[in-house]
């Protein structure tokens, strides 16, 4: 029934399979940023939480009884650290974006989303009406101004960006917080690559920029990279997560998060902050390697290196698996050009990560 699609995906060499990689395979393709998902310290003191309780598993959805106490005690760390209102746990940041988008943007609302905005935020705005929906350049915030300044509409302006971009790892501009304040616009950042990796206290681009929230902003972050969990948090305003519980659809129709993700989220974001000065000089070292050995400049650990050729991008992947390294070959749609994308995660030794980079160098991939 699909013989044609998948022929015509296989011959522009975008085909994707899944794969179970060897795990002698040293890891630069994941985004377990930290290297917390071996942390078996973490994973322990999530168990010993979990089983405490009377139950293992949320059973229902958060607005019938899936609503514990492990997830309010995360949501309520989640608000101190990061000097939000409130919170509101979610199954995945998939889920979460979704929601966001769906619900808040209301029938004479408009949102504006960055081009390079995450999949299920673009895929999100599809359950909108075209003309609530206007795409801008990738962090030009000029642009932006622009489109919100000759929007006709009559509603609320939603921006829609990401703290740190998942493909490219550059950092959203403050400028643009900065006119999402000066038009009163709420202002939706995904988080997800950025908490737990930038900022003074390694929570993300409100804490790199020194922002302090404000009732129009809304920060999404997820638990399946830096976290090293599964699941996905929203926080702002107490009223606009009042609104979500009651109007977005993966919160009210979703089974609640798992307790134990959850509670492994909570545990790693314990982790982070009581580690975090030694965590930041492991950042700050990975970052000078990749600065030293292939000359990219980086505040995340997503080094992007452009290739442009499918072929060639699978086969840089190849023989790199075949000295024992494992980075990411990133193809259409996900990206406009293909890309290797190394992350430079702290728990791998500077030493291998020095190696590796010359292995890139040899092969010419910046050329």
């Amino acid at each position: 029934m699909y013989a044609k699609e998948l022929s015509s995906i296989k011959k522009s060499n975008r085909f994707r399979t899944r794969e179970l990689f060897d795990e002698n395979l040293i890891d630069l393709a994941s985004n377990d940023y930290l290297g917390l998902s071996t942390n078996k310290y973490i994973f322990q003191k999530a168990y010993e939480r979990v089983l405490k309780q009377n139950y293992h598993s949320p059973k229902a959805s958060m607005l019938v009884n899936g609503y514990s106490k492990i997830h309010k005690i995360f949501e309520d760390k989640l608000c101190e650290v990061n000097n939000f209102e409130a919170a509101i746990t979610v199954g995945s940041g998939f889920l979460a974006n979704i929601s966001l988008i769906e619900a808040l943007c209301r029938k004479n609302d408009t949102i504006f989303i960055d081009e390079e905005y995450h999949a299920s935020g673009i895929l999100a705005t599809k359950l909108l009406k075209p003309e609530q929906v206007i795409v801008f350049k990738h962090n030009d915030y000029k642009d932006l101004e622009e489109k919100i300044t000759s929007n006709k509409r009559t509603g609320r302006a939603i921006i829609a960006i990401e703290g740190v971009y998942s493909m490219g790892g550059d950092l959203a501009p403050i400028e643009i917080f900065q006119i999402a304040d000066l038009y009163k616009a709420i202002l939706i950042v995904d988080e997800a690559h950025s908490s737990g990796v930038i900022g003074e206290n390694l929570s993300g681009i409100f804490d790199y920029y020194k922002i302090t929230p404000n009732k129009y902003h809304i920060k999404m972050g997820t638990l399946g990279k830096a976290y090293g969990s599964y699941g996905a948090y929203i926080l702002a305003s107490n009223e606009i997560i009042d609104f979500l519980t009651n109007r977005a659809k993966p919160i009210i129709y979703s089974t609640a998060p798992s307790l134990f993700d959850t509670a492994l989220g909570y545990e790693s974001l314990k982790f982070i902050i009581e580690n975090k000065k030694d965590l930041k000089k492991q950042i700050e070292e990975k970052l000078n390697i990749i600065y030293k050995e292939l000359g990219i400049s980086s505040k995340s650990l997503i080094i992007p290196i452009l290739i442009g050729d499918n072929k060639k991008v699978k086969d840089i992947q190849e023989v790199l698996k075949q000295n024992g390294f494992l980075v990411g070959a990133i193809r259409q749609p996900t990206v406009k050009n293909a890309i290797i994308r190394l992350i430079a995660k702290i728990d791998i030794n500077n030493n291998t990560l020095t190696n590796v980079c010359r292995l890139l160098k040899d092969l010419n991939v910046n050329k």
